[in-house]
């Protein structure tokens, strides 16, 4: 039996990364921005799909195990490609942390919002059992995944589809506060938020030699994956918008148990929260699947210690999976005093704006190998890629840009003590 896997698994893997926790909650941050939010979304998701281009054309050139640290590499040399994998590789299980929190809190209407004192029980549990499926096996990841994402595309059509039959344009309001923006501020702002949610973009590159015809099947999947998710994204936001009125929906908590409550009378809404944790759990898994692939891969270029590279009976590369499993471990009994939503941001702010730094940098890697190719329609994509990571790291407070450095800098003393030195030993 064969341990690759197909356009279907990783086309799954695509959306599942893309589409988290952060889908149901979106609505909330842009219902100051009224009818810009529908503009901000046709935007970020041109520059998503941008994105997506490049790393299936870097993929394509390059079908190796790893992801961006690979394409890094080939362009920069292994200095460069250390501290992307390793800053790839920390960002990951970091957002995984806040996924789990997302997603054991949406389990809450069903324990009659009091599950407090088993919270981080529930966290844990939850984040052993996806180690468990991931330790099996790429496979068997991917077929989890295939599952989830069904589930997860049947619910995110069919609740926006029936909300449209409620839509009510006087519902987009557009706040005071955002009223006093230029039009070019408001998108950039709205724009910044809708982006965000493309993060993920890059994951179905990562476990390349574990598919089979990885050069034709991932630049396929990724590519129309993250079309996909846009037209998702965009049909959820818009109908959610447009069922609840602006300024009820920015104080809403949960906006699709709301609108549920609005479309269907009685308990209807508890099915709500079930499939928020089941798109929540995918988009974990498929974070996990990445995160052991990326150790993987780093270790087989030498750039990480050799036992990263172990694997166990199921093909999976455990020590990768396990270490990430007891990092999350740890932030979750670290962040578990304060509320779903403090814990949540708290996590996710910094690791989404380390994941710009990445794409940057594999931008700039894109160009450069175009630009040998004398590929100009591929630079002009490339292009477009490092400006718009240009524009959203203008965008983001310094303070968050500062945390968001100790990603990298995080893996130095692992550069300085071994990598440096096992460099100098090979050679």
């Amino acid at each position: 039996m064969s341990n690759k896997i197909g356009f279907l698994a990783i086309f799954a893997l695509v959306i599942s990364s893309e589409i988290g926790s952060g889908i149901f909650m979106l609505p909330i941050s842009l219902a100051p921005y009224g009818m810009y939010s529908s503009i901000s979304w046709v935007i970020s998701g041109f520059c998503a799909i941008s994105l997506a281009f490049v790393f299936a054309l870097l993929c394509a050139k390059f079908p190796e195990t790893g992801g961006p640290h690979i394409y890094v590499k080939h362009a920069f040399g292994s200095t460069a490609a250390f501290f992307v994998g390793w800053t790839y590789w920390v960002s990951s299980w970091v957002s995984s942390t806040a996924v789990t929190i997302a997603s054991i809190g949406y389990l809450t209407p069903l324990f009659y919002n009091d599950m407090q004192n088993i919270r981080l029980l529930l966290e844990i549990a939850l984040i052993l059992a996806i180690m468990l499926i991931n330790l099996r096996g790429v496979t068997t990841a991917g077929y989890v995944e295939l599952l989830f994402t069904i589930i997860k595309i049947i619910a995110l059509l069919a609740i926006p589809i029936v909300a449209l039959s409620f839509f009510d344009k006087n519902n987009f309001i557009v706040s005071k506060e955002v009223s006093n923006l230029t039009i070019s501020q408001t998108l950039a702002r709205s724009t910044l938020l809708t982006l965000w949610c493309f993060i993920g973009v890059e994951s179905a590159t990562v476990p390349a030699e574990s598919v089979n015809n990885p050069a034709k099947t991932i630049s396929r999947a990724i590519v129309l994956g993250t079309s996909c998710v846009a037209v998702i994204y965009f049909i959820n936001s818009f109908s959610i918008m447009g069922l609840i009125n602006g300024n009820d929906l920015a104080n809403s908590r949960a906006p699709y148990v709301d609108a549920v409550k609005i479309m269907f009378p009685g308990n209807w809404h508890l099915i709500t929260s079930v499939v928020a944790f089941i798109v929540s759990v995918s988009n974990l898994n498929a974070w996990f699947l990445a995160d052991g692939q990326v150790t993987l891969g780093l270790a087989k270029d030498k750039l990480m210690p050799q036992f990263f590279a172990k694997k166990n009976k199921y093909d999976a590369p455990f020590c990768g999976i396990i270490l990430s499993t007891l990092g999350v471990l740890v932030l979750l009994v670290l962040t578990s005093n304060t509320n779903f939503a403090e814990q949540a941001t708290s996590i996710i702010e910094a690791s989404v704006v380390s994941f710009l730094f990445i794409y940057l940098v594999c931008s700039l890697a894109f160009i450069k190998v175009t630009m040998q190719e004398k590929n100009h329609y591929k630079s002009l994509i490339g292009s477009v890629a490092v400006l718009f990571c240009c524009w959203i790291t203008y965008e983001t407070p310094i303070s968050t840009l500062l945390i968001s450095s100790l990603f990298p800098l995080s893996g130095t003393l692992i550069y300085l003590l071994w990598y440096r030195n096992s460099t100098k030993q090979s050679s």
